[in-house]
């Protein structure tokens, strides 16, 4: 195959229609046929040498294993994605795509995204949530990743939540990692958009060791003074992990969380150990908005779950989110991706998102209370269709 032909191949996908499959109608979101972002979005002078001297076979010679988990918001007018890119050499790094439309089309820009270099230790860097913050500043907090070398496991690590902080997506600056008083590791650390009580504010997620939470009972929410010198010493726990739900193992922060007149929404991640592994899914609760700490209202069960071929992937039976777009309009796009392998898109609006939230009953949490809930549930809507 030539480097035309790669590139033409490259082109006829960013320029392909998405459309909603109605196979998946639950009133709540619209879930979008295609990915938005698969590793074949990746232009082709990233991976490929097109000089055919240097490269006669047309070779990958930097090959792009997936293109994942993605912070997004609006900018310039246009639907900005911050994706994670993870090499064939296990690496991940960050890079800007655009797109007119919310849904397809997104292109990545010439260059990935090139963080100051701090920590001599870091090893990988992944997730990046985008906060457009009331002080002027996009932030963008991800994961910071290093070899733990306190231990003779050679795939233990330790985890820090990362700071940067941009104008124009291009020039970044590095700000020191967010240091927990309390809690020895973070990961899935979002910044709130506004300040509260004057200070910066975070959704945190204490964790004793790199993979599991130990004694984290789940989302944490902390403050602190100066975000150059980020430090939080008590963490307030929000949604809390429960024995036999969709958190059970763990679960963290997802998406920016979302400005409503009921309470700040959250987009969040929970996670299950099954026979078969982990299983991530996404689902939503609402904080007060004059206490963001505060839990006001937490739905049943998940909002997104991986379903037909999502399922597969580099780390099967996952889907996550880092990343969602309220527009001015009131309309509301979820990117999420599913088993750390590609980039989707569900669409909704704030009303409906609010009547999600507010009014779906909450988890009984015992199987005799629950199919109670249910039969109760039925009952009352039979009543109605027979008066209909």
């Amino acid at each position: 195959m030539t480097y035309k032909e790669i590139n033409d191949r490259y082109e006829a996908l960013i320029a392909k229609k998405n459309t909603v499959d109605e196979s998946r109608y639950n009133g709540i979101y619209e879930r979008w046929t295609n990915p938005v972002l698969t590793r074949g979005h990746i232009p082709p002078f990233w991976i490929y040498d097109p000089n055919p001297k240097t490269n006669p076979h047309m070779m990958q010679r930097l090959g792009v294993n997936a293109v994942f988990n993605s912070g997004a918001i609006l900018f310039e007018g246009k639907y900005t994605l911050v994706a994670r890119v993870e090499g064939n050499d296990r690496k991940s790094f960050f890079a800007v795509a655009q797109s007119e439309s919310p849904v397809d089309g997104f292109r990545f820009w010439n260059e990935p995204v090139i963080l100051p270099d701090l920590y001599p230790d870091e090893t990988n860097v992944y997730d990046m949530r985008l906060t457009k913050h009331e002080d002027g500043w996009i932030y963008g907090i991800f994961c910071s990743e290093s070899k733990d070398e306190s231990a003779n496991d050679l795939s233990a690590a330790t985890a820090a939540a990362g700071i940067v902080r941009t104008k124009d997506l291009k020039n970044w600056e590095r700000l020191p990692n967010l240091k927990t008083l309390r809690s020895p590791q973070q990961r899935n650390v979002v910044l709130l958009p506004e300040f509260v009580g004057g200070k910066y504010a975070f959704y945190t997620r204490p964790m004793d060791d790199f993979i599991e939470t130990g004694s984290g009972g789940g989302i944490g929410f902390g403050l602190c003074e100066d975000i150059t010198n980020a430090v939080i010493d008590e963490e307030k726990m929000t949604s809390i992990r429960k024995y036999h739900t969709i958190t059970e193992s763990k679960n963290g922060a997802g998406a920016v969380p979302i400005k409503t007149d009921r309470g700040w929404i959250h987009i969040a991640h929970g996670v299950r150990n099954t026979a078969a592994g982990l299983r991530y899914v996404i689902y939503a609760f609402a904080t007060a908005l004059d206490d963001p700490a505060k839990v006001i209202a937490e739905p049943s069960g998940y909002l997104i779950a991986p379903f037909g071929g999502e399922r597969v992937g580099d780390v099967s039976n996952v889907v996550f989110t880092n990343g969602a777009i309220a527009t001015p309009d009131g309309k509301v796009y979820i990117y999420y991706a599913s088993s750390d392998t590609r980039l989707h898109v569900a669409s909704t609006n704030i009303e409906r998102l609010k009547d999600y939230v507010f009014n779906t009953p909450e988890d009984p949490r015992r199987s005799a209370d629950c199919v109670r809930q249910r039969a109760e549930f039925i009952r009352k809507n039979l009543e109605w269709l027979g008066e209909e």
